[in-house]
């Protein structure tokens, strides 16, 4: 891998963690919006997938070292 590419890499995979954030922020207050109840159900469904999938492509670029500091910040012994 190039320092090209591992330039690009980093600051993506930060960005996909941040949206992946962001759709989880907007699932909790999906509640409390003025839409009907099957429009936040599916809203809902969408955007947690789409988090997800955020969040699995934020791992597969920025690697290891970024999971083990996820797992340590909400595990702590």
């Amino acid at each position: 891998m190039t320092s090209k590419e591992n330039k690009i890499r980093k600051p993506l995979g930060y960005v996909l963690f941040i949206l992946s954030c962001i759709a989880w922020i907007v699932v909790l207050l999906l509640p409390f919006s003025n839409f009907s109840m099957a429009q936040i159900a599916g809203a809902t469904t969408v955007l947690i997938v789409l988090a997800e999938l955020l969040f699995l492509g934020s791992l597969a670029l920025l690697g290891k070292t970024f999971w083990v500091r996820i797992k340590t910040f909400f595990i702590r012994r």
